[in-house]
């Protein structure tokens, strides 16, 4: 599945709920997985200090060499020196973390790290859903919303280390609402999973549905407010990923995330915002769920590895 080019690598998801790791061979087979809760109150040197000890689980798993340790990091992530350029306070004092320098003084081990949402994009460009394209745009709209434009499999970056935001750009089904970033009427407010539950409510849904899941099950057993925010949800998501390829123009846009799950309901309000978003040159665009799942953050991870990945590439 992989290239054979390095040996096994360390893949790590970190992020503000819990740590999840792989070993992982080059030609793609899995030996060892784990997962340990993410002590994000307590500071950046206690969460590094918790990877330390899953890379030292994982490692005694797996029993064979190592190279090194990928990580797909919440944050902004600087990918040439994998060092945290800012972050939410999700991880308290995460912004300006050196995972490098703190990862090799705990496990000896070298370390290489992009954003996490690149890492989704980088292990489904390269061995998912896009492994056949040059030019792949990943959107996971989840919890929140991001992405991942990659081309030749390497992720885009942009000057500031920034590019994947894209929950954070304007949406007309999102005006006056509040975005997780300070501002208001980004596509998140509306598109995200939370932002289809608090629609739900708003729109007089019934408060003892808990979660966007179970907002979900209402769609599909007929509930018209149900339906009508996830609908709205989706069609949001749906023209921001036609405004995303009117402007980068994608082989094909893979989606992935929680709410990829939500069903047809959703998935048919997503393709009609695409189609009324998309000029007429872009309407052949495929629109196609992700492959690999959660497992897609640990093979773009390990890649950091196996494939040259560009300063800013």
């Amino acid at each position: 599945m992989l290239d054979a080019e390095r040996g096994a690598v360390i893949a790590l998801d970190v992020g503000g709920t819990k740590i999840a790791g792989a070993v992982l061979k080059p030609e793609g087979r899995m030996l060892a997985t784990g997962q340990l809760p993410t002590p994000a109150a307590d500071g950046a040197a206690a969460v590094l200090d918790a990877m330390a000890r899953l890379v030292d689980e994982l490692r005694a798993q797996s029993a064979v060499p190592v190279a090194g340790v990928g990580l797909g990091v919440a944050g902004v992530i600087d990918p040439a020196t994998a060092r945290v350029l800012s972050a939410t306070d999700t991880i308290a004092g995460w912004g300006g973390t050196d995972l490098a320098g703190g990862l090799r003084e705990r496990t000896g081990l070298a370390a290489r790290a992009v954003n996490d949402v690149h890492a989704h994009g980088l292990g489904e460009a390269r061995y998912g859903a896009g492994a056949h394209a040059g030019n792949v745009l990943l959107l996971a709209v989840g919890t929140g919303v991001g992405g991942s434009h990659v081309i030749g499999g390497r992720a885009q970056y942009g000057a500031h280390r920034v590019a994947g935001h894209m929950g954070h750009i304007d949406s007309p089904l999102a005006a006056g609402l509040a975005c997780s970033c300070g501002r208001t009427g980004h596509v998140e407010a509306i598109a995200s999973g939370p932002g289809i539950h608090r629609h739900y409510l708003r729109l007089g849904g019934d408060r003892q549905v808990a979660d966007t899941r179970q907002v979900a099950a209402r769609a599909a057993d007929g509930d018209e407010r149900a339906v009508e925010a996830l609908r709205t949800g989706a069609r949001a998501a749906g023209l921001a990923a036609g405004s995303l390829a009117n402007a980068l123009d994608p082989e094909l846009v893979i989606i992935t995330g929680g709410m990829a799950g939500a069903g047809e309901i959703w998935w048919n309000a997503l393709r009609e915002g695409f189609a009324d978003s998309a000029i007429d040159a872009l309407r052949g665009t495929s629109l196609v769920p992700a492959q690999l799942g959660t497992a897609a953050a640990f093979y773009g991870a390990a890649s950091l590895f196996w494939k040259e990945e560009g300063k800013d590439a």
